[in-house]
């Protein structure tokens, strides 16, 4: 898949707490609302937290929240944060750069030639596209509550 599970239920839950103000939001609250297991919910919190995106609270009025305003946290960089590098094959990415072990002419492979325009808009969106506007964007096609 193009969006692999974790990284599309990170987007879902951050989406979530940017919703709310940017937070705190208890990860109970975001596995329902947004129908995501909750322990595997949790694991990717926590991988957000340690990658210095969210911050979390025990207790009364605790939670997960965001570090930064929404406006500021690129989509991009909440994938990359639970899912690594975004680059289809290897020798497209920059944080990851490997050669293909069957590489003959990386600069005349057919292959790395059709991926790398399919990544670069991928990254044009992706880094492109922040965790705000995604919210508004989500807000404005949310079902009214009842």
């Amino acid at each position: 898949p193009m969006l692999p599970m974790k990284a599309r239920y990170a987007v879902k839950a951050l989406v979530h707490i940017a919703r709310a103000g940017g937070g705190p939001c208890l990860a109970a609250e975001i596995a329902g609302a947004e129908q995501i297991p909750r322990k595997y919910l949790e694991s990717i919190l926590v991988e957000l937290r340690n990658q210095g995106l969210l911050s979390a609270r025990r207790g009364r009025g605790g939670g997960y929240a965001l570090l930064r305003p929404a406006a500021e946290i690129v989509l991009g960089e909440a994938i990359r944060a639970v899912s690594g590098p975004l680059a289809p094959v290897s020798c497209l990415s920059k944080t990851a750069y490997q050669r293909c072990d069957d590489c003959v002419d990386e600069a005349g492979c057919a292959v790395r030639l059709l991926l790398q325009q399919v990544h670069a808009a991928q990254l044009r969106i992706v880094d492109g596209t922040t965790l705000a506007e995604l919210a508004a964007r989500v807000e404005e096609h949310a079902l009214p509550s009842s």
